[in-house]
C-alpha cells in the first residue's frame, strides 16, 4: 500500500507497467488488493523464500497508466493473461488478494496451460445471494479513516500498518498514489459493487487446483461467502484463518504463508 521501494518497470502488451521480481524458485504471480502493494509486503517476502514471485501493479494503480482500452476486471486479466505469456511463465501459481483474487478468478476462468494451481485470499467478484441481500460490504460509501476497523481484525494493527492514513503527515507521493489506487478500484468496481454478474456461472470452468484462504473475521466478505465461492469452484478447498480480517494476509503473513506452502506440496 504504501511502498518502501521502487518497483522495476516493465512494458506489458505496450503498457508501461511497475513490476516487482523477487525470490528464486517456481513462479509465483501475485495480484495486489484493492488498495495496491507495497514493495516490503510480508507476504511477498514470505513467498519468495522459495518462489520467483512476480508483482505487478494493475493498471492504473500506482504509477501504472490504465489505457482507454482497460475499463474492466475482465480487460485486467487478458493483460495477465499477455504479462504471463510475455515473461514466459509456466507452472505457475497465481496468488490474489480481495480485489486481486477476482482478477485471478476471472484469469483462470480463461484457461492456460502455463497456470497449475490458485490460491484466492478473501477474494471478491462474484454475487452469491439474491437481489435484496448484499454480500460484499459497500467499501465506497467509506472513509479512508474507516479502513483499519473494516479491513483488519484488530484495528490498531491496521492503522500501524497503513500509517494511521493522516494524510497531512504522508508524503505526497504515497499519498498521491493511495488516492489514485482507491480511484482505480472505484472504477472497476463501482457497479456493480465489486462483482462480474456473469462469474459466478464461469467458475466451474477453473480446472486447476484451487485454495481458498479466508479471514475468520473479514468485516467485508464474510466466511459463508468464502464457502460458496469454493464450492462454486471444482475440487476447492476452503481454510479460515483466526484473528485475521480482509485484510488478515497482513496482519497473519506467517500463517497465510504456511497455508499456501501446505497446498503446494501437497
Amino acid at each position: 500500500m504504501f511502498l518502501s521501494a521502487l518497483p522495476d518497470r516493465r512494458r506489458v502488451a505496450g503498457i508501461e507497467t511497475e513490476l516487482l521480481v523477487t525470490g528464486a524458485g517456481r513462479p509465483l504471480l501475485f495480484l495486489h488488493a484493492g488498495h495496491g502493494f507495497d514493495t516490503a509486503d510480508p507476504l511477498i517476502a514470505r513467498l519468495a523464500k522459495r518462489h520467483r514471485v512476480v508483482a505487478p501493479s494493475l493498471p492504473g494503480f500506482g504509477d501504472t497508466p490504465r489505457p482507454d482500452g482497460v475499463t474492466s476486471v475482465d480487460d485486467i486479466a487478458y493483460l495477465m493473461l499477455d504479462l504471463i505469456e510475455e515473461m514466459d511463465l509456466r507452472d505457475l501459481i497465481v496468488v490474489g488478494i480481495s480485489f486481486g483474487g477476482w482478477v485471478a478468478a476471472e484469469l483462470a476462468t480463461k484457461g492456460s496451460d502455463r497456470i497449475a494451481s490458485l490460491v484466492l485470499i478473501d477474494a471478491v467478484g462474484v454475487k452469491f445471494g439474491d437481489r435484496e441481500t448484499r454480500d460484499i460490504t459497500d467499501i465506497f460509501s467509506t472513509t479512508a479513516q474507516q479502513i483499519p476497523e473494516l479491513f483488519f481484525a484488530d484495528p490498531a494493527k491496521g492503522a500501524a500498518v497503513l500509517h494511521d492514513l493522516d494524510f497531512t503527515k504522508l508524503p505526497e507521493a504515497t499519498a498521491l498514489r493511495f488516492a489514485r489506487n482507491r480511484e482505480s478500484l472505484t472504477r472497476y468496481g463501482w457497479a456493480p459493487t465489486l462483482y462480474n454478474p456473469k462469474l459466478k456461472g464461469r467458475l466451474h470452468r477453473i480446472k486447476v487446483p484451487t485454495l481458498l484462504l479466508w479471514g475468520a473475521e473479514d468485516r467485508i466478505v464474510s466466511t459463508d461467502y468464502g464457502r460458496n465461492y469454493a464450492a462454486a469452484i471444482p475440487g476447492a478447498r476452503l481454510a479460515v484463518i483466526g484473528d485475521a480480517g480482509h485484510y488478515g494476509y497482513l496482519e497473519q503473513p506467517a500463517a497465510f504463508a504456511d497455508e499456501i506452502e501446505a497446498f503446494l506440496g501437497a
